[in-house]
């Protein structure tokens, strides 16, 4: 078994799925499709056949291919009466499915979904004689187990186990339903951020308790993935690390940052980019339409040579079929890159506003250090002061002594720390407290001339001292009375 194994775990919620992402999932792409996954990304075609789902009751069954995500969903929400928010708006609003990918270490998930089986993962190379080896599903049915505890096994549209991959992992597609209707806001996301954060951290401990059983202990809860750069794809990761100090979090949060602007420039470029193809398919298609339209008008008027008009028209149809095809493209990859865009957005709002957060308690951590230094230096300043002063006063004559009479110095070195006591009941407004302190301690209690009450302008500072010399008074034996040593 694979040492210091951790698990992965990445949630990120979105206002939908579409066609494409779930033709991804369930692998369900032609030839051509498949040619062209295996050029951009890491898909072994070859192994294809190790792939499998989670279907209700946690039974292990092939991919279903004949539906698509987006159609079951909308048949789970058609059986229960629930209806998606997101449907006849123009452009979908609503955070409507969580997407939950649940994986481990290369090493562990390899021993998991292979045992033993040397796998090939050289670009091209033929592994069609691997077998799944059971662990996998094991495994893949605890997950599938969690999440249903979790979460409910009615809100689980898709649950895809895929292993063709360089790492074996699973593909949830989560609906936040509660109560019979959408509520990704109070399942996931609390009602703040810190609140989004604890939920996260607590659902990866839980994940942990899951997979201690696999060997793999719990790892960082990352919450970006898909498109994102590796760089990028870990900036949560930078956020949610326990580090010693505060600037550590600051240093973190400004790499974070730095991550995010990166990708939010090619994000708008992509944007861009997208934008430009489908303004000129949209004149493409616009004038193919206008010549489609002349075309039939000729036949229509029975303008010469009928067949050669009707070869034509035939010719733009499939012409703008095309064009309408790669249009439609355009606009949902123009649509997800907007909202990519939007979320990336979102989350530079939601990192600068925690680091600016940091910056305050970094601030107010400062100020907090240095006034209970400051208090404890005073302290032990007054303290020597106090016992310094104690000895000198014990070397001096009786003459000497009176210098001090009635002085605050001979008062902190004979009665120090009922003065301080006193005094700080005083600060606190407990004067009857104070004055009984006082007379229980030897003291004339409140029998004083000195105004008392702090004023409405008065700080601190002159409160306390104000306050110390009250309470010098107050310890001070009254008349006749010796006081106690």
């Amino acid at each position: 078994m694979a040492n210091n194994a951790k698990q992965v775990m990445d949630i990120r919620v979105s206002k939908g799925i579409t066609v494409a992402q779930s033709n991804e999932h369930l692998r369900n792409w032609t030839e051509k499709g498949w040619n062209h996954a295996t050029q951009t990304g890491n898909y072994d075609p070859t192994r294809e056949h190790l792939n499998f789902e989670i279907v209700k009751g946690g039974l292990v069954a092939p991919i279903n291919k004949a539906k698509s995500i987006p159609e079951r969903m909308a048949e789970n929400l058609r059986e229960r009466g629930i209806k998606d928010p997101n449907d006849g708006l123009l452009e979908p609003k609503y955070r409507t499915v969580v997407n939950c990918i649940f994986g481990g270490s290369r090493e562990r998930m390899h021993e998991l979904a292979y045992g033993t089986q040397k796998v090939n993962f050289e670009h091209g190379a033929d592994n069609s004689h691997i077998q799944r080896c059971e662990d996998i599903e094991k495994w893949a049915k605890d997950v599938y187990s969690f999440v249903c505890e979790k979460y409910g096994e009615e809100n689980i549209a898709a649950f895809i186990v895929h292993c063709d991959e360089l790492n074996p992992h699973i593909h949830c597609t989560l609906l936040p339903i509660k109560d019979g209707r959408f509520a990704f806001k109070k399942l996931f996301a609390g009602n703040d951020k810190y609140e989004y954060s604890a939920k996260m951290k607590q659902l990866h401990s839980d994940f942990a308790e899951i997979n201690a059983k696999w060997g793999m202990s719990r790892g960082t809860s990352v919450t970006e993935t898909g498109a994102r750069h590796r760089s990028t794809e870990e900036y949560r990761r930078h956020l949610s690390e326990q580090c010693t100090t505060i600037e550590q979090q600051i240093v973190q949060h400004k790499k974070a940052l730095s991550d995010l602007n990166k990708e939010i420039d090619i994000a708008r470029r992509r944007v861009k980019g997208l934008s430009s193809m489908v303004e000129n398919l949209l004149r493409e298609k616009a004038e193919k339409e206008a010549q489609l339209a002349n075309l039939q008008l000729q036949i229509l008027e029975g303008k010469a040579n009928p067949e050669a008009l009707k070869e034509a028209v035939a010719k733009l149809e499939d012409e703008l079929t095309i064009v309408q095809n790669k249009l439609a493209d355009k606009q949902e990859k123009l649509l997800m890159a907007h909202q990519q865009l939007e979320e990336l957005k979102s989350d530079m709002i939601d990192i600068q506003q925690r680091t600016d957060d940091l910056k305050s308690e970094a601030q107010e951590y400062a100020r907090d250090v240095h006034s209970k230094v400051d208090s404890l230096l005073k302290d032990a300043l007054l303290e020597n002061l106090v016992n310094e002063q104690q000895h000198r006063l014990a070397m001096l004559n009786e003459v000497d002594l009176k210098i001090f009479d009635g002085s605050l110095l001979q008062d902190l070195a004979e009665r120090g720390t009922e003065i301080m006591h006193c005094a700080t009941l005083l600060f606190l407004g407990m004067v009857d407290n104070a004055t009984t302190f006082a007379e229980g301690n030897g003291g004339g209690g409140s029998g004083n001339d000195m105004k008392w009450g702090r004023d409405d302008d008065e700080d601190n500072r002159a409160w306390a001292r104000r306050c110390m010399m009250m309470a010098c008074k107050m310890m001070r034996p009254s008349i006749g009375k010796k006081p106690k040593r």
